[in-house]
């Protein structure tokens, strides 16, 4: 198929409007988006277990399953729209490209209302008000109040620890400006731990209120200094056009709050405070304005605070007997990943290098943009184009055809993209090193040139080769890990949920370390092995 000049204007033109601005499906209307839902049976809603309590967390007895307040939120928005929750894990910060891309139909992760995020999404009516919270060792009594923060401490800036890309750096930043250095974590847990053992000079972390309530417990040497501030929404996100959905999203969240049920969940991960209350929108049975209850009436349910209390209680060495079969989980997806990757690298890899030293002029010249182009970008990058960009561009070129790429097989494309650029520079480098009268000998014996290189060249340069091409599989088993930034949990990211929801960072840390050096450590004894046999074949 001849595909015109002027598709191909279209398509680069699409991925450039795409990168900065974003595509709106809006062959997709609100009804077909509920239909799509009731036909399924699901809604699906995206959060990211990384970020652990009280939002999601995976429960302690077990760990497949998850807890946290907003998976029941997400069960009582289902409920409402006669379907059941589904979860789907995504990174954090993308979870707005997946509900874009239509692999979620509901953001629900304690994500803040902003004005950006209210003109470019569907954001649904507060479902909590949040507070942050300022957090300081207590055998610091320099830092009593907000205003201390302002004052130099031993003649430097005070250094405060947050979640990177939060409410609390926003608050922070505009409350003391460069008045203070910024260090920046991603997960909630690691900032307050930096700040209880003052790594790098951190001396105090702000912290989103229903958070620190709820790993109070696990930080026993800092406290809370000052009252809360920065009040703020959490806020469901759809996408823009998906009118219909959303109007349904708040009329949920709306009786929740008013029959009193979003008030049990809260109060059983210990989040209900006078903040929530002072919404007045909670009615009795008879309809009649149910004021503050007391504190009797707001504690836990059942079991639950138990729950909520998971991460305190999962330490040691057991949680290798409970969450080791997760991580092992996990390690088979990185395996799959790169047992699949790597053979499609050289592929592609060994016929750029063939184009770019046999090849036509055009070949050789569209060969050395393709490798310096994919070496030159990062992989999250090109992992992000195939998953989120060339799908949306496809689409507008061609609307009959939907076009959707599976996380998994996206991220194989992406590693095999990436690597080949390294491959094919290997593989060139291989070829040069064999001598050319190689070739001339095989040509003068009657070889075309593709024979000559099939029968002589390419098995001579594959056995010099060999050895930094296992290498480089060693290295993409490591790679694996920038591919959980399109939802593929492999056992690097499983890690990160897992310990930020038990504390046993150490004993997690330990089976993770032990499980890529059982992936890694075949190849090298393999590489070491090549080595010595190349060597003796060259020195007989």
């Amino acid at each position: 198929m001849v595909i015109h000049p002027v598709r191909i204007c279209v398509f680069f033109a699409t991925c450039l409007l795409v990168l900065s601005n974003g595509i709106a499906d809006e062959t997709n209307t609100a009804d077909a988006t509920l239909e799509r839902i009731r036909a399924r049976g699901s809604l699906i809603w995206g959060a990211d277990q990384e970020g652990g309590g009280p939002f999601v967390f995976p429960d302690e007895r077990d760990p497949t399953r998850v807890l946290g307040f907003e998976v029941e939120l997400a069960a009582l928005i289902a409920e409402s729209l006669g379907v059941r929750a589904e979860f789907s894990q995504g990174q954090w910060d993308k979870l707005p490209d997946l509900v874009d891309r239509g692999d979620i139909d509901i953001v629900l992760n304690g994500y803040e209302w902003t004005p950006n995020r209210a003109e470019r999404y569907g954001v649904s009516i507060p479902y909590y008000i949040y507070e942050l919270q300022l957090l300081a060792r207590k055998d610091d009594t320099s830092l009593r109040s907000w205003e201390d923060l302002l004052q130099p401490l031993n003649g430097r800036k005070r250094r405060v620890s947050l979640l990177g890309g939060s409410a609390a750096q926003d608050y922070v930043e505009a409350f003391a400006g460069d008045r203070v250095d910024l260090s920046q974590f991603d997960g909630a847990t690691d900032a307050m731990e930096a700040a209880q053992l003052g790594l790098s000079g951190i001396d105090a972390n702000v912290q989103d209120l229903p958070v620190w309530n709820f790993y109070s417990s696990g930080f026993p040497e800092i406290h809370a200094v000052g009252d809360p501030v920065g009040r703020g929404y959490y806020v469901a996100m759809v996408r823009k056009q998906d009118g219909e959905l959303l109007r349904l999203v708040n009329e949920a969240i709306l009786k929740a709050l008013q029959d009193g049920r979003l008030r049990r969940i809260f109060s059983q991960y210990g989040m209900w405070n006078k903040t929530q209350a002072a919404r007045g929108l909670e009615l009795s049975s008879d309809g009649g304005f149910v004021g503050e209850k007391s504190a009797d009436e707001l504690s836990p349910d059942g079991d639950k605070e138990s729950d909520a209390k998971a991460y305190h209680s999962s330490g040691g060495w057991n949680v290798i007997r409970s969450r080791g079969p997760i991580l092992w989980d996990a390690a088979k997806v990185t395996i799959l990943l790169s047992v699949i990757s790597m053979p499609l690298a050289v592929g592609i890899g060994l016929i750029m290098a063939l184009a770019r030293l046999y090849g036509p002029w055009y070949a050789s010249k569209f060969s050395s943009i393709y490798v310096e182009l994919i070496r030159g970008t990062p992989l999250v990058l090109q992992l992000y184009v195939i998953y989120f960009l060339i799908p949306k561009a496809l689409a507008v070129l061609f609307p009959d055809i939907d076009f959707s790429f599976h996380p998994f097989w996206a991220a194989v494309a992406g590693l095999a993209v990436n690597y080949s650029a390294y491959e094919a520079e290997i593989y060139r480098a291989g070829i040069q090193a064999i001598p050319k009268g190689q070739m001339e000998a095989a040509l003068s014996l009657g070889m075309s040139r593709g024979l000559a290189l099939r029968r002589v060249i390419v098995p001579q340069a594959t056995r010099l080769v060999l050895p930094p091409m296992t290498n480089d599989f060693i290295a993409l088993f490591k790679d694996t890990a920038v591919c959980s930034v399109i939802t593929v949990i492999e056992l690097s990211k499983e890690y990160y949920v897992q310990a930020r929801s038990t504390g046993a960072i150490v004993e997690l840390g330990l089976l993770t370390a032990f499980l890529y050096l059982a992936m890694s450590y075949p190849l090298s004894m393999l590489t070491n092995y090549l080595e010595r046999r190349l060597s003796q074949e060259r020195r007989a």
